[in-house]
């Protein structure tokens, strides 16, 4: 699997904050992942996984429109946090990411990138099967309309036009990534602090390719302290808030 461009973008940006990672970061991403993937297809086939949703296998069949405001929320290892959506903001990663939640991908997916003051990413699942069949279900880009400000919740790609599942949550300003075309479609309005608290430690040593080929047992076995997704499900619409009571008309 081709390491999304993000992990190739996002480095370029971190070097003004880590200069010593500049010259391997930006190079191996994607090779480390094509050779991993390839190395362990023959062990992911005989790892036993939770058999998931049959919608989850047959990502055509999602393509439920999103409300135009909606709520998610995530329940982590960490904690608890929400995200708020607007479909305005970027419509078709809007749609997707609704699609997603509503359907479980994200059950059991880990936090398998984290850069403290930059980035927390996720949204390969959890299982190899899953993983398979969403890895070429693109979605065209939208227009950048909101910048990646801190919070902001934003697709990764591997280059234009290829949104699929992965996410991340912008832990600082990163306005740089705006003209790069990532866009934003909606923002953590709870639990921010839950985010900022997932594990760092293992930075950007879990390897895509694995987790692709491999799921949850490649990350139980070489990333034991790695937080993930317990569940995520969409929330129930706020009621409209009542019409104010007519005023009483004033006593002579």
């Amino acid at each position: 699997m081709k390491a999304p461009f993000l992990s190739i973008l996002l480095c370029s940006c971190l070097l003004a904050q880590a200069p010593a990672t500049k010259s391997t970061a930006a190079k191996s991403t994607s090779s480390a992942s094509k050779s991993t993937a390839s190395k362990s297809t023959g062990s992911a086939s005989a790892t036993k996984s939770a058999a998931p949703r049959p919608s989850l296998l047959n990502p055509a069949s999602l393509k439920a429109k999103a409300p135009e405001t909606f709520k998610a929320q995530f329940t982590t290892t960490k904690g608890d946090f929400v995200v708020e959506v607007h479909r305005d903001w970027a419509p078709l990663g809007a749609d997707r990411f609704y699609n997603l939640v509503k359907n479980g991908f994200f059950t059991n997916a880990a936090f398998f990138r984290v850069l403290p003051g930059f980035v927390v990413q996720f949204g390969l699942s959890a299982n190899p099967a899953v993983n398979k069949v969403w890895e070429n279900a693109r979605i065209p880009d939208d227009p950048v309309k909101q910048s990646n400000k801190p919070g902001t919740i934003v697709f990764a790609t591997a280059g234009p036009n290829t949104r699929t599942t992965q996410l991340f949550i912008n832990f600082g300003n990163n306005a740089p990534l705006d003209p790069q075309g990532f866009a934003p479609f909606g923002t953590v309005t709870d639990g921010m602090d839950v985010v900022q608290k997932i594990y760092s430690g293992y930075g950007e040593r879990p390897d895509q390719g694995r987790i692709t080929a491999e799921g949850k047992p490649y990350l139980d076995k070489n990333f034991p302290q790695i937080d993930s997704i317990t569940s995520a499900k969409v929330l129930p619409a706020e009621p409209a808030a009542a019409p104010a009571a007519p005023a009483a008309p004033a006593k002579k």
